[in-house]
């Protein structure tokens, strides 16, 4: 059998557990993309294992994105800059070949 195991199966529903979405308030055709209304209203759902539940209001996109995705606030942190290696001298593999000197005609 292919199936995975019932403890499997109940990690993995476990980890979304507090899994938050932004659903926009206007009412409308259905689920629209975020991009769409970027100054609508919007309410933050969490995930309890069994259904979407209230958790918050955002007033717009920019908004709903902080409350998200809060480490994306974070200052960036400096990461080192790996300093370039000049070309060696050499007749490697992908080096243009030298033109023929006068001698070598």
């Amino acid at each position: 059998m292919d199936d995975e195991s019932l403890s499997e199966w109940a990690e993995r529903r476990d980890a979304k557990i507090g899994r938050l979405r932004a659903v926009l308030l206007i009412s409308g055709n259905g689920p629209q993309g975020s991009h769409l209304n970027p100054d609508a209203p919007r309410v933050i759902q969490r995930w309890n294992g069994h259904a979407w539940e209230p958790y918050g209001f955002a007033a717009n996109l920019a908004e709903a994105k902080r409350i998200l995705y809060p480490a994306s606030q974070e200052p960036p942190t400096q990461i080192p800059v790996p300093t370039p290696t000049p070309l060696r001298t050499g007749t490697g593999r992908h080096r243009k070949p030298k033109p023929p000197g006068p001698n070598e005609r």
